[in-house]
């Protein structure tokens, strides 16, 4: 179950004996109150010290961090607002961003770069054809050692070349294959001609193609969904967010630096909540960066491919996304 609690508090417990001392930290939550939120504290680190002391090997504390932080926490980030199970919370670089537990987001980056593998095989090949070029030049009474020190050094040059070439080869075949995006979107339809049940929604953002699925809800733990993000090849640290949150989640304000914001989010890291002395600094920055990004989208709506059919549910949630995400309007997208 998702979870994107309003309220943060942290307790701290400590053990003394024979000279043995264990101090304890833990985070604790609440959509209620403060006081609900330091009760959980509270009890969690109740529990955890019980934990240590019986000799349990455990963190002694929880590291502050906006989601994903890998130790089972929930969004901690400021929440906007909720529209049923639909939350819209504030990131730590100041954008909304839409969490649901059930409706399917799942974005696309265009490569910027020339995969490993391609590098490897790139080097292999120069390496390949230098040691053909060396048997095929190499003279009878030559000397040895000056011909393997040449050998290195080509072995060497070609190494450091292997990653541009690799690059230049891929943008290539891009160039000749139509572009990242004609690209993406025949990924896209590959993925689509195997689930003829499956309606998807394409957008257009500025590093690649966003999916949103509405025939049915999903669970992000669900053997369909890794399919999913696996075959249409989703960043791998959205992936693990989802199964961590139990969520998935969309981006739907600009990034600040793509509007012309250099500064960042104060003050840092950004994450929620902040002390209440720095909450008129916080509030500053986030006036003038919403009424910059109102004149941007997040995303651009493309198409809609598939069957036809959506569940109301995932329906309601494609609507808050377009909506603040600006995806029907001629706006720059960024």
């Amino acid at each position: 179950m998702m979870i994107v609690p309003s309220f943060w508090a942290e307790a701290r417990a400590q053990y003394r004996r024979k000279g043995k001392q264990i101090t304890i930290r833990r985070f604790g939550w609440s959509d209620a109150s403060m006081e609900d939120a330091q009760g959980n504290a509270q009890a969690r680190v109740d529990e955890a010290l019980a934990r240590a002391i019986s000799g349990e090997t455990l963190p002694r504390r929880e590291r502050k961090v906006p989601y994903n932080g890998g130790n089972g926490l929930p969004i901690r980030e400021e929440v906007i607002a909720r529209f049923d199970e639909t939350v819209i919370t504030r990131n730590s670089y100041g954008a909304r961003c839409l969490n649901t537990p059930g409706v399917l987001f799942a974005d696309i980056d265009f490569p910027d770069a020339p995969s490993p593998r391609m590098v490897r095989a790139t080097a292999l090949f120069l390496l390949a054809v230098d040691a053909g070029a060396m048997f095929l030049l190499a003279a009878p009474g030559q000397n040895r050692g000056m011909f393997w020190i040449t050998g290195v050094i080509g072995a060497l040059l070609i190494l450091l070349l292997a990653s541009p070439m690799a690059n230049l080869i891929r943008r290539m075949m891009v160039w000749v294959a139509g572009g990242p995006e004609t690209i993406a979107r025949a990924n896209v339809q590959r993925f689509m001609s195997k689930r003829s049940d499956w309606f998807v929604h394409v957008y257009r953002t500025p590093a690649g193609l966003r999916l949103l699925a509405t025939h049915r809800l999903f669970d992000p733990r669900e053997a369909e969904v890794a399919e999913c993000f696996r075959e249409l090849g989703t960043d791998p640290v959205y992936v693990a967010m989802c199964l961590n949150q139990h969520c998935f989640r969309a981006r739907v304000s600009a990034k600040p630096w793509r509007i012309g914001i250099e500064d960042r989010l104060t003050p840092r890291p950004g994450v929620w909540p902040v002390s209440s002395e720095r909450l008129p600094q916080r509030r500053a920055w986030l006036e003038r960066y919403d009424r910059r990004a109102a004149g941007f989208a997040a995303c651009q709506f493309i198409e809609s491919i598939g069957s036809g059919v959506s569940a109301p549910a995932a329906r309601a949630v494609q609507e808050l996304h377009d909506q603040f995400c600006q995806a029907r309007s001629n706006l720059p997208i960024a």
